[in-house]
């Protein structure tokens, strides 16, 4: 009767990894219990999602090597893995199932990084926009819902708007990662994406400091200002301050990202019997709520929802 705050299966965005083939499915090594799915099997994790109540996917591409260039062209292919599988689930469910997209070029390059590189290395920033405005309009194109940067370049949530506006996309929402840091929680999902391998040098040019607080309320700032719906928080459990003070200072919608690595521990820590798997999911879960979040990127989705449903 009394709890101040509660978890429900609405709370929570379901992280699904596309790869190519027909019913083929890969186990990700360092995500216990998490696999990348041909197209064809992410509709059954939609149709899943949907009995489950959960509201929204958020589709990553595992992309081939050979595809992967230095100017991330595929990022720009109408038939990309990305856009195959939203018009795939967009086709099978309709509305009943919203579809976030991840917006940079990391997926993409030969290099690993989120944006264009110069001769150094150095990722450029005003370069990477246009080829971030041209990726989001591609998504847009194929029926994402929500297009949701990553790349932590200064200024593209303007461009994104800008472009899904004068395309007719005004009911394409933006969620900007918009306090995203150089974090050392990352690991696992680059492996599932196949970015691991394949980074030179770090990100942290364009990723933030984890010891900095005030700069991610800047960072919060400009992209509402910049016309983004909602704002995400990444990682998240390290950052519990970060959401409660984004939401204490900002009117919309605040979300956290529970990353791969956050996962695993989990994961990690119940197989070695630190604690109870499921009352350490819910406990963490339960955090963001408390911390303000509207709602949760959480690989737990579909389990802690089955939990819920209970």
């Amino acid at each position: 009767m009394v709890r101040e705050n509660r978890l429900a299966a609405s709370d929570l965005i379901w992280p699904l990894f596309i790869t190519e083939g027909n019913s083929h499915s890969e186990p990700i090594d360092s995500l216990p219990g998490v696999s990348r799915w041909s197209v064809d099997l992410i509709v059954e994790r939609a149709r899943e999602a949907v009995d489950l109540g959960i509201p929204c996917l958020a589709l990553f591409p595992n992309t081939q090597a050979y595809r992967r260039s230095a100017d991330a062209a595929e990022a720009l292919n109408p038939d990309n893995l990305m856009c195959r599988a939203i018009r795939v689930v967009k086709d099978a469910l309709g509305d009943k199932i919203g579809i976030l997209t991840d917006v940079a070029l990391d997926p993409y390059t030969s290099h690993g990084q989120d944006g264009l590189i110069d001769d150094h290395g150095y990722v450029e920033n005003d370069r990477t926009l246009d080829m971030l405005t041209k990726q989001a309009l591609n998504q847009a194109n194929a029926g994402a819902d929500i297009i949701a940067p990553s790349d932590m370049m200064d200024g593209r949530v303007a461009a994104i708007r800008d472009t899904l506006e004068l395309a007719s996309h005004h009911n394409v929402q933006i969620m900007a990662y918009s306090a995203k840091y150089a974090s050392a929680f990352y690991g696992p999902f680059r492996d599932a994406v196949g970015s691991s391998g394949a980074l030179k040098g770090d990100k942290k040019t364009y990723q933030m400091d984890p010891a900095n607080g005030d700069e991610a309320m800047r960072e919060i700032a400009m992209d509402i200002a910049e016309g983004a719906d909602s704002v995400m928080v990444k990682p998240g459990l390290a950052y519990l301050d970060i959401i409660f003070r984004a939401k204490q200072r900002f009117d919309v919608p605040v979300y956290a990202y529970q990353v791969s690595g956050e996962y695993a521990l989990v994961k990690t820590g119940a197989a070695a019997g630190v604690g109870d798997h499921d009352a350490l999911m819910m406990e963490k879960l339960v955090a963001f709520k408390r911390a303000g979040c509207s709602g949760i990127l959480t690989y737990f989705a579909a389990d802690a929802a089955k939990l819920l449903q209970q």
